[in-house]
């Protein structure tokens, strides 16, 4: 089986209390699918709020799912036994935005790496601990010297490698990186993109990049997954998306991309509108409300992903479903 990760139906939908009733709930995810294989790199991409972070924190049951199954190698996240979450966990760690709120300021360099290795029961002893520790400081360019420091003395950057050290240290299969980039530099942005990706290749990950920089994405994913409104509603290659993009809310994104390559710069798509409450999310295409090409069927029925040709690009669009049916 090649597939690492297999996400079916993922919901999460958060109370809504306006402090005098209950009103309909949050829809933060509506029905997400997807599948990642090993050693790839899947981005996920969309507009805030419209679920990339919440999809990240329910794979990991750090937030419980409403509904919907998740498969890490074939065994279920969801339902499992706190011994067997803790054993799925391992296998899959997260890079949060900021390193400084996850890093423990009171502690060592040394006990932040070494807390997984001793928790997962990976190495015994003092002096082995401490070997591994170096070596995860090696490994995302680090002198191991600074294991005798604290957080507060290093840059974000730096800061950041020492959070991808600390989720490297289960050895885990599987990377969930919820923006983990957007804080830094542009300098040290590209840094740490060179960092992931090199990793990936040295040991084998698959990255789950969750990232709102469509410019960073395209030059480091494999597939990319487009969010809107709780749903994925275009995934594929990335060629296919950026090259080719069959939803109006992707080409809308992609429009806002800066380039200096003028052969590559896109007319501007500027959305009108707001972007609906999922609270309360617009009957049939919840993209409806936003987009340019809009017609009549679009407010009656919610269109599904269908696969654009045999390409594996699959697209949630009636525009698109009419283009495929054509050339057929």
């Amino acid at each position: 089986m090649n597939e690492l990760l297999d996400v079916s139906q993922l919901k999460k939908y958060f109370p809504n209390n306006n402090g005098f009733r209950a009103g309909s709930p949050i829809k933060a995810l509506d029905g997400v699918t997807f599948s990642m294989k090993r050693e790839e790199t899947l981005s996920i991409v969309g507009e805030s709020g419209c679920g990339k972070s919440t999809l990240g924190r329910t794979i990991l049951r750090l937030s419980e799912p409403t509904s919907g199954n998740v498969w890490l190698d074939g065994f279920p996240v969801g339902g499992a036994s706190p011994r067997d979450l803790r054993r799925l966990r391992q296998r899959m760690q997260v890079v949060f935005q900021d390193p400084a709120s996850s890093l423990n300021p009171h502690m060592r360099i040394r006990g932040t790496l070494a807390e997984p290795i001793t928790n997962f029961k990976l190495e015994k002893g003092r002096s082995a601990i401490d070997d591994r520790v170096a070596e995860l400081l090696k490994m995302v360019g680090l002198p191991p010297e600074t294991m005798r420091r604290y957080p507060h003395e290093f840059s974000g950057g730096q800061r950041q490698r020492i959070a991808i050290a600390r989720a490297l240290a289960s050895n885990p299969d599987l990377l969930i990186c919820d923006e983990a980039v957007s804080a830094l530099d542009v300098s040290v942005k590209a840094q740490i993109v060179n960092l992931l990706n090199d990793l990936k290749e040295q040991l084998g990950l698959a990255n789950m990049f969750i990232s709102h920089d469509l410019a960073i994405v395209e030059h480091m994913t494999d597939r990319v997954a487009v969010m809107y409104l709780g749903i994925i509603v275009e995934i594929g290659d990335r060629d296919s998306v950026f090259l080719q993009p069959a939803h109006p809310y992707t080409r809308a994104l992609l429009s806002s991309v800066p380039t200096i390559d003028a052969s590559k710069r896109r007319e501007r798509i500027v959305l009108k509108g707001e972007v609906p409450s999922p609270a309360n999310i617009p009957k049939g295409c919840r993209f409806r409300t936003r987009c340019p090409l809009a017609f009549g069927l679009c407010a009656e029925e919610e269109p599904k992903l269908r696969e654009i040709g045999d390409t594996g690009h699959f697209a949630a669009c009636h525009l698109s479903e009419e283009s495929a049916t054509a050339s057929a």
